[in-house]
């Protein structure tokens, strides 16, 4: 237990530029508190004792602001960085060496049993108030960008912006123009706007062309 402690601290300190030190870590930061209540919840949820493994979770959710489900799966190495109005579902899985921010949903789109939430592979960023929803999955190496609506599978080693979300970047070649840096969740570009460029380039190109024709004729 102990170590596992020891891993998460090392973890947030490498992470987040404005942790301190160890005791700092250890007596603040709310998403060490909301993975440590989770494991307590989780170990009594996998013994189908249900109500406590509730009660856990969600007096980590009034202590926290994070709400993680104590049958969800979470790997080795998450970091829910700020952490206010985080969700992770019943059925979310979560691998390894994931950063989620402040209000990010990873949930269900409607009352169906069984799978039901996202399942983010390893090294998956999801941004500010970026919504998951629905039994998908999120590759490996995945980055979804602050605000998106993720209502889709995205394969391996991709960036995705927007509502609905599209990806923009995918194996190291720019679909649109994108950020390279690991968290900014500022500058990425917004698909929308870029079409709406596109589309006034083709406008500009045809009227170019009828006024050709136009004067052509005279």
């Amino acid at each position: 237990m102990f170590d596992r402690i020891k891993e998460d601290i090392a973890l947030i300190k490498a992470r987040d530029p404005a942790a301190r030190s160890s005791f700092e870590i250890l007596m603040t930061y709310p998403s060490l508190v909301a993975i440590r209540s989770y494991r307590r919840a989780n170990w009594f949820y996998r013994r189908k004792m249900f109500t406590i493994a509730r009660m856990i979770s969600q007096r980590a959710r009034r202590r926290t602001g994070i709400e993680i489900h104590p049958g969800a799966t979470i790997g080795r190495g998450l970091f829910i960085d700020h952490g206010m109005g985080v969700v992770i579902g019943e059925t979310a899985v979560v691998g390894d060496n994931c950063l989620i921010y402040q209000g990010a949903t990873l949930g269900g789109t409607g009352k169906d049993k069984g799978k039901r939430h996202p399942t983010l592979g390893d090294n998956v960023l999801v941004g500010a108030g970026a919504k998951v929803l629905g039994p998908f999955k999120v590759g490996n190496n995945v980055k979804i960008a602050a605000n998106a609506v993720v209502l889709n599978a995205i394969p391996d080693n991709c960036t995705a912006v927007g509502v609905p979300a599209r990806v923009v970047r995918m194996n190291g070649e720019k679909i649109a123009p994108c950020v390279t840096q690991e968290i900014d969740q500022i500058h990425i570009p917004d698909p929308v706007s870029l079409e709406f460029c596109r589309l006034r380039d083709e406008i500009d190109k045809l009227k170019k062309e009828v006024e050709a024709m136009k004067n052509g004729d005279t």
